[in-house]
Formats: structure tokens, sequence, C-alpha cells
């Protein structure tokens, strides 16, 4: 049997951030592959009525005391960005096309979105600093950009959302091995272990 794990995520929240670090090690010790789900998380909290933690004050400032605390576990830098919440809208929608068009480069991509918000806290709602990040990272920032208004690109990212939806997804990052769901990047020992049992 193939066994894999289907990971939901989208790189506004820094939960997936930290997931997205852990979870391919985790899954090739298991002998199991990633399946990554690039969703809209704004389109999940409004079919939901689900929204960030960062919506309490109290719950906000505990949750990122938290990711820190995780942060220093798992190894990996991270850093509160002061420009969240994001508006990933055009990065989700990016980071499909990158999967579907040019996929040997789409983990690569991904992680430089991902150090660019969580690692060096910049302002990627600005679309002139979205486009130096990447070009910093190596990618040509025109052309990938433009994948955002690809209509197969939009409809793709639209699916996989409403996939989330429909499999009971409410928040990021969510993982699925079979039909158990794992909610949030602190579930990792179960997902982990859940893994090893297929």
């Amino acid at each position: 049997m193939n066994k894999q794990v289907d990971f939901f995520f989208d790189v506004g929240s820094p939960a997936s951030y930290l997931a997205w670090t852990q979870i391919g090690a985790m899954a090739r010790e298991a002998g199991a592959t990633v399946v990554y789900k690039p969703m809209l998380l704004g389109g999940v909290f409004q079919a939901t009525g689900n929204a960030s933690p960062a919506t309490v004050p109290a719950k906000g400032a505990y949750t990122f005391t938290d990711f820190d605390r995780f942060a220093k576990r798992y190894g990996v830098p991270i850093q509160r960005n002061p420009h969240f919440p994001i508006n990933t809208l055009t990065l989700m929608r990016v980071i499909t096309g990158m999967q579907m068009r040019h996929a040997e480069r789409f983990e690569a991509f991904t992680q430089a979105v991902f150090e660019a918000i969580w690692v060096k806290a910049l302002n990627l709602n600005d679309p002139a600093v979205a486009a130096g990040a990447l070009q910093a990272a190596g990618f040509h920032a025109a052309e990938v950009l433009a994948l955002a208004a690809d209509p197969d690109v939009k409809a793709r990212l639209k699916t996989v959302t409403d996939e989330a939806i429909a499999r009971g997804v409410f928040g990021a990052p969510t993982m699925f091995v079979g039909e158990q769901m794992f909610w949030g990047q602190d579930r990792l020992d179960w997902v982990r272990e859940a893994l090893l049992s297929v």
C-alpha cells in the first residue's frame, strides 16, 4: 500500500510554515509521501465561520509565543510578521501554478515564500516587495506572478479549497492520513504515529 499524508496549507499561516519545515522529513522516515494541497485559508474561514486566532488579542499573543517554542524545538527560525495577516490569494494562486506548471521547483518556491513571510517578515501584501523577494530567491518574478492570472490555476486553487472544506478542514495546516484528520502543526506526532501504523 502506498502511504501518504495529504497536507493542506496556506503560506499566510505561521502554523503551516512550522509544519512545512517538518512534514517532508517525517514522511520520508515513515516511508510515506506528502501530497501537497495548497488551499486558500480565507476561503476556508469564510465557508466554515472560523477565524484566525489573531482576531482575539490575548489568544493571538499566546499563539505566537507557542510558535516560538515549537520553532526552537524544531531548530528552525521564525519571526512574527508585523504585516500579518497577509492576503494570500495571489501567493496561493502562484504556488498552485508552480505545482501545476513547474512541479520540479514547487517545493523550493513555496519554501522561499514561507521564508519571506515567516523568517524575513517581509510585507508580501506589497506587490513590489513580493516581486523583489521572489527575484532574490532566484525566480523570475514577472513570469511566476503571471501564473496568478491563469484561469486553470484559479480553478485548481478553488477546487482544492472546496475539497478541503468538503473533507472537514477549518484551519491550516490540516493533514490527512487516510480518513484520519489532524489539524495544527502541534499534531505532527499524531501524524507520525498514523503513518507508521499504515
